[in-house]
């Protein structure tokens, strides 16, 4: 058991893919929150049989993994106060053996740092080519990095103090909190060891092309919300608006041998056809903005 850890689990129907989740942190599930966003699959009570604390977010409010993250850390350290380190976890992935106390230990021995993450792999990258798309996305640059994904280990101190995850969107809330802890002088590190093991479970065309509007419509709304002080955000915005409109179709051969060169032909075909739902995700966004429209969530499985 890790000292000093406590865990948040967020999920929403994951079914079985709960139920291993939960396995895998059983030394730690007496610090454990389980937060459930509307399952109707018994998630709520499987969580409670095996041991963690389970809270059913008030459906009166949207639904985000933000708030769900939210609300499962103000519960674990109202239930622990003397929590130093908060590992989120989605209810489709396992921790891998090791990696609790290992993130722990680099936390406690590098004090600037706020977040620490590691590999994150496909459980089942042959299942289909969106699950080895999804493989071959999270095998990021180790060293110091400007954001983790939604799996990784935080310091509760820096957490508190840069108000946590902002609860209305609906996604890209990681580079979000990432970006406001960097401002406050913390560093986000990414450590070479593998951290836990993803379920994308995404098989068809229509799952990937939802995935990639809702990526399209979280850079749209980080680009409001921080623009102009993130150079790299607003390059990806407008490179979508570019090859994502008739105006860069001509043009696709020239970014797909850019993207081969990098990571191979599977990688450079997502990059290159994902770039029309990536847009019509910024379209999304700026249209619920120009209607007055409150977001909702947009979801693949």
């Amino acid at each position: 058991m890790a000292s000093g850890v406590g865990i948040v689990v967020v999920g929403r129907n994951e079914g079985e893919r709960l139920r291993l989740c939960l396995v895998a942190l059983s030394d730690q599930l007496t610090q454990t929150v389980y937060v459930d966003s509307g399952s109707n699959d018994g998630s709520l009570e499987l969580a409670r049989s095996m041991g963690a604390k389970a809270l059913a977010l008030d459906p009166s409010r949207p639904f985000t993994a933000a708030r769900a993250r939210n609300e499962g850390f103000k519960r674990l350290l109202e239930a622990w106060p003397g929590t130093e380190f908060v590992q989120f976890v989605d209810g489709d992935s396992m921790v891998r053996p090791g990696w609790l106390e290992r993130a722990a230990e680099f936390l406690r021995d590098n004090p600037k740092v706020a977040v620490v993450c590691g590999r994150l792999r496909e459980r089942n990258p042959d299942a289909s080519v969106y699950n080895r798309l999804c493989d071959i996305e999270w095998d990021q640059p180790i060293g110091v990095v400007e954001t983790s994904g939604g799996i990784a280990m935080v310091r509760a101190e820096a957490f508190t103090g840069a108000g946590g995850f902002a609860e209305n969107l609906i996604a890209g809330e990681e580079p979000d909190l990432c970006f406001r802890m960097r401002q406050r002088g913390w560093v986000i590190q990414r450590m070479p060891y593998e951290m836990a093991l993803h379920d994308a479970a995404m098989f068809r065309f229509r799952q990937w092309w939802q995935r990639s509007k809702r990526s399209g419509f979280a850079d749209a709304e980080a680009y409001k919300r921080r623009g102009d002080f993130d150079r790299r955000l607003r390059r990806r915005v407008l490179s979508n608006l570019f090859w994502g409109s008739p105006l860069g179709w001509p043009l696709w051969p020239l970014l797909w041998v850019r993207m081969f060169r990098r990571a191979g032909a599977l990688y450079a075909a997502h990059i290159v056809l994902g770039k029309v739902p990536n847009l019509l995700g910024q379209i999304g966004y700026f249209n619920t903005q120009y209607r007055g429209l409150n977001p909702s969530l947009i979801e693949h499985k």
